[in-house]
């Protein structure tokens, strides 16, 4: 884990050198513009993109801070998010540059997101944490589908939703199984949680904690051995671990 999370972090760095290098690049091919209109337009556009990528830095050196620290800075947390939201595609723009591998990116992206949300020691009730999981965890020929109520499940174990329903009561979590990202988002809209834990593959995790913004998400890769999208599964240990990160007594 200390591998991949120095992946996202170290092309979030170079990213950041990279924007800055640019946004240099064209001030100083268009400072010398000789209408004065067009330089004090100019003057103003720098100074507030250069503002926000300061911001950004500073947001990326907070969470180089925070990994080190192992601990939050509630105080920079807007300024971590604002980094990750400005510079995530220009990181996986640079990643692929540099040859390295998306599904890597991204699973380094999850892996520093979860560490800093653990850093938070959140300490939520049960009760105010939403388990959220990909309809493709249940057996596909399964009849009795689940998407709207996960009590429609019969238990049968041929998939491991009944387990995760067994977690979710232990914890007294909400569980619910989304088709896709805009049901995921009615769902957090509808329960209202203050801690989500998330079942998926590293592309819809990833989308998923950037839809989340202000709700701590703790992503947990699913398995695909059947390929994406059908009858993936998890580890019901690394669910529980999540809970656990974020949960009273956890």
């Amino acid at each position: 884990m200390e591998i991949k999370k120095r992946i996202y972090v170290g092309l979030l760095m170079v990213s950041m050198l990279l924007a800055l290098t640019l946004a240099g690049g064209v001030w100083f091919l268009l400072q010398n513009r000789e209408l004065l209109v067009g330089r004090v337009l100019l003057t103003v556009i720098a100074s507030i993109v250069g503002i926000i990528f300061l911001l950004a830095g500073i947001g990326v050196l907070a969470i180089i801070l925070m990994i080190m620290k192992s601990k939050s800075i509630p105080s920079l947390d807007s300024l971590t998010r604002m980094a990750n939201e400005l510079l995530f595609p220009i990181t996986l723009l640079t990643g692929r540059l540099a040859g390295i591998n998306k599904e890597k990116i991204l699973q380094s992206y999850i892996a520093v997101n979860n560490y800093l949300v653990k850093s938070k020691k959140l300490l939520l009730d049960g009760r105010q944490v939403l388990i959220l999981l990909p309809h493709c965890i249940q057996d596909s020929k399964c009849p009795h589908k689940i998407t709207m109520d996960i009590n429609n499940c019969k238990r049968c174990q041929k998939c491991c939703v009944s387990d995760l329903i067994d977690l979710g009561e232990r914890y007294h979590a909400m569980v619910k199984v989304a088709t896709g990202g805009t049901l995921a988002r009615k769902f957090i809209e509808q329960t209202k949680p203050r801690g989500v834990v998330a079942v998926a593959c590293e592309r819809d995790l990833s989308l998923g904690i950037q839809d989340a913004t202000h709700i701590p998400v703790i992503g947990v890769l699913n398995c695909r051995p059947n390929g994406p999208c059908i009858n993936t599964s998890v580890v019901v240990t690394d669910v529980e671990n999540a809970l656990q990160a974020i949960c009273k007594g956890g």
